[in-house]
């Protein structure tokens, strides 16, 4: 009797272990990967095609991943939402790197970090709602996959290797590495872009501006100056506007018979020449006395000048000519200016050893050459979307239809980001084995000359196609080029 009592006991002990434990398993979905009909719905809408894994891995039809993170709570509504995006304001369709839910739900995008390693988006200081996640536990980890240090919470008992900063530069599992096309080309003559155009050439090791032929090695003759330039911009193929060192002028050169035609006093050395082509308005930065000069590029004059706070450098105009922007190299603030708004100084942020800042799609992009990263930053909100690595030694950028070209130094190659999505869309290696220092867009054309100043050349750059044209050995080290259309010649 006591043995048939224990037994039943014992059967029904088992029985409740067994509800326990199947209660246990039911309410900690985050071992299995079964994704929330709610949540495979919302993807669905936006990606028919999405295959949601048994593992609970998330693959849209062209093949980007999304590793699924689990609350340690779902939250029960009736209707789904995107809480949050990185970068921000984003939505489904523009495949953010990390996405949140209302029911604290999240999607984390697989990227490719500059070991060609696997990883996520790496933030300073991630949310709640990613710190208390756990991926599912049953998940088939992908091959190489990394997760930053501070992330380490979501792996669980899954074997996944953590590391301080992968640094995220290229979401394609290889950088698209595109070599010296166009070899077959002959002449630069070819490339009808290029007809009939004349290239100014500065050098930091010489005084005198160097005047090339099309596809020339040697100069054909040089523009003879008392000291070394900085900066040089042409306006309406007819003038080239030059500021040089321990100058107190802008110089006015005219291209028709290649003579200072005028000097435009400033009291200190001017630095920057940014200029608006529509509103005929050239802007000059000088940090010695804290100012940026307006020169009116019709009568060729000085028609303001504008006090700043701090030194001025990297000076950059926004597209619609509407925003001045400048870096303070002593504090490290980065500051934008409203022309259109009696001149307003607004404060963007801080950013050490800035290199270079652009402007679209209402985001500041602002690079750091001794970090080899950039901060984008929101332009109204002054709130920072997101920081990530860049090429090595990002030392210039060109905005060119919604994209933005960053120029690193350290490993000659083009990096652009698609100006939508803050993504890094592609990686051109130019091979030059040189050190890069200016991407300069010819303006009305889908065509960047590229200058070298350790290589003495110059490569012609596709913006429209993304890739490299053909590179032009030069004789000098170029710091900067300046293309024009071909004047005639007075005298000459």
């Amino acid at each position: 009797m006591r043995e048939e009592t224990a037994g039943k006991l014992s059967k029904w002990i088992a029985k409740i272990l067994l509800l326990s434990a199947l209660t246990v398993t039911c309410s900690v979905p985050v071992f299995a990967g079964t994704i929330p009909d709610i949540v495979q719905q919302t993807i669905s809408k936006d990606f028919p095609k999405t295959t949601f894994r048994f593992d609970g891995m998330i693959i849209l039809p062209d093949g980007t991943m999304y590793l699924p993170l689990f609350p340690a709570r779902i939250i029960k509504t009736d209707k789904l939402a995107i809480k949050q995006t990185y970068p921000s304001g984003k939505t489904l369709t523009a495949k953010p790197n990390i996405v949140i839910f209302n029911n604290d739900f999240a999607l984390l995008k697989v990227l490719t970090d500059t070991h060609g390693n696997k990883t996520i988006f790496k933030m300073a200081n991630p949310p709640l709602e990613l710190r208390t996640g756990l991926l599912p536990q049953d998940m088939l980890v992908p091959k190489g996959l990394v997760i930053p240090e501070n992330m380490k919470s979501i792996v669980g008992n899954l074997k996944i290797q953590t590391i301080n900063d992968p640094g995220i530069r290229v979401e394609n599992s290889k950088p698209v590495v595109t070599g010296l096309s166009g070899t077959t080309l002959k002449t630069l003559s070819q490339i009808p872009q290029l007809k009939n155009k004349n290239f100014y050439v500065s050098s930091p090791y010489s005084k005198n501006i160097q005047v090339l032929n099309l596809g020339a090695k040697t100069p054909e003759y040089s523009l003879a100056q008392t000291n070394v330039p900085i900066s040089m911009k042409a306006y309406d193929d007819k003038f080239l506007l030059v500021t040089a060192y321990d100058k107190t002028s802008v110089d006015v050169i005219s291209l028709a018979d290649d003579q200072i035609i005028k000097q435009i006093n400033t009291k200190t050395q001017p630095d920057n020449i940014v200029i608006d082509n529509n509103k005929k308005i050239a802007y000059v930065s000088s940090s010695i006395d804290s100012s940026i000069y307006m020169v009116n590029l019709e009568t060729m004059t000085l028609s303001k000048q504008i006090k700043i706070t701090g030194m001025c450098e990297k000076l950059t105009l926004s597209e619609d000519g509407s925003k001045l922007f400048y870096y303070d190299p002593k504090t490290r603030d980065i500051w934008g200016i409203e022309l259109d708004n009696n001149y307003l100084l607004k404060e963007i942020g801080k950013f050490p050893n800035v290199s270079k800042i652009a402007y679209t799609n209402g985001k500041v992009y602002v690079t750091s050459r001794t970090k080899n990263r950039i901060a984008i930053i929101d332009y109204d909100t002054v709130g920072l979307i997101v920081e990530m690595e860049i090429c090595e030694k990002p030392i210039d950028m060109q905005v060119f239809h919604n994209r933005v070209y960053v120029l690193g130094a350290g490993d000659n190659s083009i990096q652009v980001i698609d100006a939508k999505t803050d993504a890094v869309t592609d990686a051109i290696y130019l091979n030059t084995k040189g050190f890069s220092t200016k991407i300069s867009w010819i303006e009305g054309t889908n065509i960047a000359l590229i200058t070298d100043t350790k290589a003495s050349l110059y490569t012609v750059f596709d913006l429209g196609m993304n890739r490299v044209i053909k590179t032009i050995p030069i004789d000098i080290p170029a710091n900067s080029i300046v293309v024009t259309e071909k004047v005639k010649k007075i005298n000459k």
